[in-house]
């Protein structure tokens, strides 16, 4: 096993415990504060484990998992401390955790950490393997800074109307395209990420984990679009102008029609 995970895997692993294991402090934190801090801290880390067989593509690669876990860590304290309406919301939506065993919640904490480390594989393992700067780098860096600036726009254009018009969805700017832009922008972000190290993944082993990562953040982008179309609809199901924006504009993918998710019981995370 250890020819196979080395022991910077272990290392990356231990720090993503370190760092979502805030999530004892309050249950939701697994998800949100220690996902986007464990991002930035494994792209740290990388920089320190492979300082000496970094590449121009590594270096940024490393960054921007710095940048996107700083920029998502950072949006999710401040709504946190500054949103009493959220906290409301989140309240009835995701579980406090008070009325769980420990077991399950130290089950959680390795779960998600686990997820953490998969998602930064691809380029974990262009360090690894001793692989460079190439077109699949390029290429997987350029689609991850566009998701870092498709999401923050995204959230800022949330905030803007909200301000604008607190009991109201949002229905401009990237909200015209899709219902969960920053959903969207996550998704970019990670396909990048994927895209980058694609041709330099070593045999079944390392393709699995990397897919792992993909799949399971995919997987949570659609389940937090369930959550938020369950809220909407609960919020906003009697307005005529939300039900005519919801039967137009796609929950999650541009061009695809597919306009909800409720009915899909099994995106639970």
């Amino acid at each position: 096993m250890s020819a196979v995970i080395p022991l910077s895997f272990w290392l990356l692993f231990a720090a993503a415990m370190l760092i979502s294991a805030i999530g004892f402090y309050k249950y939701v934190y697994f998800i949100s504060l220690g996902y986007g801090f464990s991002i930035a801290g494994l792209g740290a880390l990388m920089l320190i484990l492979f300082r000496d067989g970094l590449s121009v593509g590594t270096v940024i690669a490393c960054v921007l998992f710095i940048v996107y876990g700083i920029r998502l860590g950072g949006y999710l304290l401040v709504r946190e401390l500054k949103s009493a309406a959220y906290r409301g919301a989140m309240k009835k939506e995701i579980k406090d955790g008070s009325t769980m065993k420990f077991g399950v919640k130290c089950a959680i904490w390795v779960t998600c950490a686990a997820l953490y480390v998969t998602q930064v594989l691809p380029v974990f393992y262009r360090l690894l393997n001793k692989e460079t700067t190439d077109g699949w780098c390029i290429v997987g860096t350029v689609i991850m800074v566009f998701g870092i600036i498709f999401e923050s726009v995204a959230d800022m254009q949330k905030n803007a109307s909200k301000k604008k018009n607190p009991n109201r969805f949002c229905d401009t700017g990237l909200y015209k395209i899709v219902r969960c832009p920053n959903y969207l922008g996550e998704m970019i972000f990670w396909t990048g990420v994927l895209i980058s190290g694609a041709n330099v993944l070593e045999g079944a082993g390392q393709w699995i984990l990397a897919l792992i990562g993909y799949i399971g953040i995919i997987f949570v982008m659609f389940s937090g679009a369930r959550r938020l179309e369950l809220r909407q609809n609960k919020n906003y199901g009697d307005d005529p102008e939300y039900q005519a924006y919801v039967k137009k504009v796609p929950i999650m993918v541009p061009f695809i029609p597919l306009y909800s998710v409720a009915k899909y019981k099994f995106l639970v995370a």
